[in-house]
């Protein structure tokens, strides 16, 4: 009496309602790994011939940085950095820092340029993580309306230092040109008018 006849639904928390951006993303994990573990072992190759006065190496890889997410044009991507441990003692530590994934990166250049468009388009601050939510995914955080408060400072200063560039140095062509068009019709209704 063991069987049963009820049948169990899938669990509905590790179902994606996207499973080709799910798949995009997973491949961009990947890749971000790949190229963080080359450029990682291009440094430990280079310095392999640094060695202790005991004979062990200098460079040794030690575990992974914790795990973050960096939000880019598909939405967020989970992304792990490898750790390294100079044993040299002294001051002169050699830390990795991959290129592609400074210390602080949290967006994508890609999504860092989207958020000026949609202010220049009228979207409220307090509608932008509504909007990023539609545009990169249901998970897409970090942009806050204090966030947004925070770059248009940082855009007006630009602007104001893009206002106020030296300019004596470069010469510039310009054209003036000032009239007024009338389509034809409207040349014809406006001397019916004056007569």
């Amino acid at each position: 009496m063991s069987e049963t006849t009820i049948s169990t639904l899938p669990d509905p928390s590790g179902f994606s309602p996207d499973p080709l951006t799910d798949l995009i993303r997973e491949g961009a994990r990947k890749l971000i790994e790949q190229a963080v573990e080359a450029e990682l072992a291009t440094l430990l190759a280079a310095l392999a011939e640094d060695r202790l006065k005991d004979g062990r190496a200098r460079l040794v890889r030690h575990g992974h940085l914790p795990e973050r997410e960096v939000m880019t044009g598909i939405g967020p991507v989970p992304v792990k950095v490898p750790r390294v441990r100079d044993r040299k003692p002294g001051a002169d530590k050699i830390t990795f820092t991959p290129s592609i994934l400074p210390r602080y990166l949290r967006k994508a250049k890609s999504v860092e340029e989207l958020l000026p468009w949609l202010y220049l388009k009228g979207v409220s601050t307090g509608d932008f993580g509504e909007a990023l939510a539609a545009l990169l995914g249901p998970d897409a955080r970090g942009l806050s309306a204090k966030t947004v408060t925070r770059l248009k400072a940082d855009w007006w200063s630009e602007c104001g230092a893009w206002q106020k560039r030296e300019l004596g140095p470069r010469r510039f062509l310009y054209i003036w040109a000032d009239g007024v068009y009338f389509k034809p019709r409207m040349s014809e209704e406006v001397r019916r008018i004056r007569n």
